[in-house]
């Protein structure tokens, strides 16, 4: 058993330090929180995840690191460590994110000529969180209708009509979302076909529900060590399952 514990930690290393060609044409960010077991009780920790997509619709999970929550620094060092390991951005058309404001900071700080997607599906969630129970499916029509729309133009102006209508009941909620609007609505730069693929964060959010079935029978980790393990060895199972599997939208797009 502890051959293979020294294996698998060497194996972890190294996928930490492997270069990366500098060949992504989309990179999708996010964290994944799971619970260790410390002498001072159960905390939780983060996995910053990174998530890339070639231009042919293949795809590989490229990182992973250990936070204690998603700040900018966290973020950064993230970004940084893929950036000095090859991947420069030459190439990449898109990063897609959950919308956490330490990620959208650490974005313009390290890859600041790269084009950024909020992921509507966390907008969404967090526009809802914040309007009366009333008026829940109007705004959520009328925001949808945002999303959705055929062009960009029509998504700023169904956005005028969003922000005329409810200014006045949900004031803070509407000035977030003007803040927001020029990130959430750059996937409508992209080609026509990928807009959907590209407007959320779901591809990596998949992943996550991967992560969170296979570690749920652990109920908690008992060092963070064996964190790392656990993610390396579910992260390269996906990579060998996607060798000869590419996201077909993106690949028909291409």
């Amino acid at each position: 058993m502890s051959k293979l514990t020294r294996d698998l930690d060497a194996a972890v290393q190294e996928f930490h330090r492997a270069p990366r060609k500098d060949e992504w044409a989309y990179l999708f960010r996010d964290g994944v929180s799971l619970r260790v077991r410390r002498p001072a009780g159960r905390k939780r920790v983060q996995m910053l995840v990174a998530y890339g997509v070639r231009q042919d619709g293949s795809r590989e999970l490229l990182a992973f690191r250990r936070s204690p929550g998603e700040s900018q620094v966290a973020w950064e060092g993230s970004l940084e460590n893929l950036y000095r390991r090859g991947l420069e951005g030459k190439n990449l058309a898109l990063m897609v994110t959950d919308g956490c404001p330490g990620l959208a900071a650490a974005i313009q700080a390290v890859y600041p000529h790269v084009l950024h997607q909020r992921c509507w599906v966390h907008k969404m969630r967090n526009i809802l969180e914040k309007v009366r129970k009333r008026d829940y499916e109007a705004v959520k029509k009328d925001a949808r209708a945002i999303c959705l729309a055929p062009s960009l133009a029509a998504a700023r102006e169904a956005f005028e009509h969003f922000r005329q209508r409810w200014h006045q009941p949900c004031p803070r909620m509407v000035r977030q979302r003007e803040r927001d609007l020029p990130e959430l609505l750059t996937v409508f730069r992209s080609s026509k076909p990928l807009w959907r693929q590209l407007r959320t964060a779901n591809v990596i959010e998949r992943v996550f529900i991967g992560v969170r079935r296979r570690t749920r029978p652990m109920v908690c980790f008992v060092n963070v060590a064996r964190v790392d393990r656990i993610i390396y060895s579910i992260f390269h199972r996906f990579n060998l399952e996607w060798r000869n599997r590419t996201l077909r939208v993106l690949t028909q797009a291409a």
